[in-house]
């Protein structure tokens, strides 16, 4: 069967043929895969920046994002069965037992570094035309979320993070007072870096949440990507025009910080307009080039004398899983153009070369398992 993948010792992206795999454990669950989204990591790793090929294989099928189709199951499964639509996770647990995140189902915790991950370390990833999996590392997404199931990976980012936020708050009188009809973060100032899909799909739910979400990048505030923000009810604010400073001013103290660019220049300035008790949530990874400067001195200080913040999230779960197609389902409701025009568009796997090696813009492309 046709599958992308990167020859690393070749440093070449290539369409190969995969073999096609078959149920073999009574838990095993057999898709036909329909949408592959593309992000920055696939573009990495397709720059070999980094990606390890599975033991005994000169390649590595790549592609995470990813929504199937059940077409047969082992004789063991119990949650999804043939014509359901499902999104499967990414991170496989470490072989030691020493590690309780892994021996806990938490492998997006591993300490031991072993862990392996479908289609960017020592595991085939989905951009191919079948995968099989074990159930335990799939989740059933509802048939209306079909042309958007796709972002539920994504999503799964700022589910992860958000869940964090309110665990870390618990240190201090930080929730909102219940008041019926809104949302538990109506009392709280909210950030996002960057309007690709981490971030927009971050601000979303944020929005979502009852969070005052502010959009904090670099395009135009004619652009789409601001019309979207303003769709979702939250306000864009263009970095171009707008300083640092003066995005502090506008949006006054900034309680959570999520950051999606993996641009370290901009997060650790804004880092230090981050308000008293607030969290700054970093997700991007920085190229291996990256520099940046910023007065740390100053950072320090506010940390100490702000009671702040700062973590860093990769991955995901299966809670975040859950999470994100419930809360998918419920963007969807609320703003369905929106969340559709996520999608710029789906492309065929023949063309994999002019999306995963040039940038051609929008916000998030699609590999269609089914296209032409």
């Amino acid at each position: 069967m046709k599958a992308v993948a990167v020859v690393p010792r070749q440093r070449q992206v290539q369409l190969v043929e995969h073999e096609a795999p078959s149920i073999a454990a009574p838990t095993d669950v057999k898709l036909r895969m329909l949408d592959i989204g593309v992000c920055g990591t696939d573009r990495e790793l397709c720059s070999f920046q980094y990606g390890t090929a599975p033991p005994g294989s000169e390649y590595l099928v790549i592609g995470h994002e990813a929504l199937g189709e059940v077409v047969e199951v082992g004789p063991a499964v119990a949650r999804v069965k043939p014509g359901h639509l499902a999104v499967l996770m990414v991170r496989r647990p470490c072989p030691h037992e020493r590690c309780v995140a892994c021996r806990s189902d938490r492998q997006d915790f591993c300490f031991t570094d072993d862990y392996t991950e479908r289609g960017i370390k020592e595991a085939h990833g989905y951009m191919t035309e079948f995968v099989v999996d074990d159930e335990q590392y799939m989740q059933p997404v509802p048939p209306e979320l079909r042309d958007v199931g796709v972002l539920v990976e994504p999503l799964t980012i700022a589910e992860k993070a958000l869940a964090q936020v309110w665990q870390v708050q618990e240190r201090l009188p930080w929730a909102c007072a219940a008041v019926p009809g809104r949302e538990p973060g109506y009392c709280h100032t909210a950030v996002v870096l960057g309007a690709g899909p981490v971030g927009l799909l971050g601000a979303a739910m944020l929005a979502a949440g009852g969070f005052q979400t502010y959009v904090y990048s670099r395009g135009a505030v004619t652009s789409a990507k601001a019309a979207l923000v303003a769709a979702i009810g939250a306000t864009y604010i263009c970095s171009e025009a707008n300083s640092v400073e003066s995005l502090a001013e506008q949006v006054g103290d900034i309680d959570l910080v999520y950051e999606a660019t993996g641009a370290a220049g901009i997060s650790f300035e804004v880092m230090r307009v981050l308000g008293p008790n607030g969290v700054f949530v970093l997700t991007g990874v920085p190229g291996r080039d990256s520099a940046a400067k910023f007065d740390a001195a100053l950072i320090m200080r506010n940390l100490v004398l702000k009671n702040q913040v700062v973590f860093g999230t990769v991955n995901a779960g299966r809670e975040a899983f859950e999470a994100a197609i419930r809360d998918l389902g419920i963007f969807m409701q609320r703003w369905p153009d929106a969340i559709r025009s996520l999608i710029t568009a789906r492309h065929p796997i023949a063309a994999y070369r002019d999306v995963l090696l040039s940038n051609p813009g929008g916000i998030k492309h699609v590999i269609a398992m089914d296209g032409e």
